[in-house]
């Protein structure tokens, strides 16, 4: 008897870690019973929803939120969308503090990144699982009973890589993250190249990489299989907190990552004001109208920033004309970091870019100022700092 008592904990260990698949891409691990006791019996509810453009367009996000309340036509729900065109995980990162968690509760959080974290910001298995720790490891430790559902979406050569047997690399790293963490996958990229592959849908039917309302109504069918799935369980009477393990993947994640305001940097070269951005050539997105950014055209005019943290980085607004900050930390050698971005073009594309990572967690100081050449496809020498990123 105590050897299949053992045999019974040592499986439900497993399955805590690996995930009950309801089907190969609709993976649940952990508990849901947190938002389904605050929904039910007409309380109020917070949904919140981060990614990149997926996120923020008419898309997944309102299905979802329709759907749920469908489910619970008393319950007052809050929905938040911090989606933000063009942005990765190691943005949401930085910014899920003041986006997400300043908000209050949240009672269920959807997150999406794979596509991003890939195609915009090109990033290596380190800084997917750096990003994607940073946000699920930060939102537990902060609001322990959140319940947390991440979707990967796709774009052409992800589903080249699938049909081909091969793992992207932000979904490897993402997955890394969420079995140790115990977070729910929807595996919505696979499950897109199942159906081609078996004929039953086509990429163009689906939408493409930014989905038509086919493919956002097969993310929230998956979404909903999950949470009936969850919510069907026998659930505890009281809210429970899920926990966050004692080790970290990565030290260097970004689960202390939050925004620094560049106001007080600002100085006669670098000025803390809106842009006129009818002058500046370039399109720009109206999510950023109004807002304060920290700006310079100069070569050689200094800025410091004072921060006490293990990495330091920048959400800026690269446009045609960005140049290359060169930054130097704590007095040691200047190093060159360019703003300029494939997409920056013909637009302020919104993006972080890190100018130190894994250092000593103290206060340091760093001086930046804008080098006297710039990328070879830029039309300027410009900075426009939204906020830094500090860790």
């Amino acid at each position: 008897m105590k050897l299949i008592n053992l045999l019974v904990l040592f499986l439900l260990g497993i399955a805590c870690v690996y995930g009950e698949e309801i089907n190969r891409n609709v993976i649940l691990r952990g508990s849901y019973d947190n938002s389904l006791l605050q929904f039910k019996g007409g309380k109020s509810g917070r949904v919140a929803f981060m990614g990149g453009s997926i996120t923020q367009m008419n898309g997944y996000r309102p299905m979802v939120a329709a759907r749920l309340k469908k489910l619970f036509p008393e319950t007052r729900f809050d929905f938040i969308n911090a989606g933000i065109s063009s942005t990765c995980s190691t943005t949401g990162a930085f910014r899920l503090r003041s986006q997400v968690l300043e908000k209050g509760r949240v009672d269920l959080f959807f997150i999406e990144f794979a596509v991003n974290d890939d195609q915009d910001a090109g990033h290596a298995h380190r800084e997917c699982v750096r990003g994607m720790e940073g946000i699920i490891r930060q939102a537990r430790s902060a609001q322990p009973r959140m319940d947390i559902v991440v979707t990967y979406f796709v774009n052409p050569g992800m589903l080249k890589d699938l049909q081909a047997g091969r793992m992207p690399v932000p979904m490897a790293a993402h997955e890394e993250v969420l079995k140790k963490y115990e977070v729910s996958t929807i595996f919505l990229a696979r499950e897109v190249a199942d159906r081609i592959t078996a004929g039953t849908l086509t990429w163009k039917k689906f939408g493409g990489t930014h989905p038509g309302p086919a493919g956002n109504a097969i993310a929230d069918e998956m979404i909903g299989s999950l949470l009936k799935t969850a919510w069907s369980r026998p659930a505890p009477q009281v809210p429970r907190d899920h926990p966050v393990p004692g080790e970290v993947i990565d030290q260097g994640s970004y689960f202390n990552g939050a925004f620094l305001s560049p106001a007080k940097s600002a100085n006669a070269d670098w000025k803390w004001q809106v842009p006129d951005w009818k002058k500046i050539p370039g399109s720009f997105r109206g999510t950023f109208a109004g807002m304060k950014l920290l700006c310079a055209d100069q070569p050689q005019r200094e800025n410091t920033v004072r921060f006490k943290g293990r990495a330091l980085g920048a959400y800026v607004l690269a446009g045609p004309d960005a140049g290359i900050i060169e930054v130097s930390i704590d007095g040691g050698p200047w190093k060159k970091v360019d703003l300029y971005h494939r997409h920056s073009r013909g637009l302020h594309y919104p993006r972080t870019v890190m100018f130190a990572a894994d250092l000593e967690l103290k206060e340091h100081t760093a001086r930046l100022r804008l080098a006297g050449n710039s990328n070879p496809a830029s039309r300027g020498s410009a900075a426009r700092i939204l906020q830094f990123a500090v860790n």
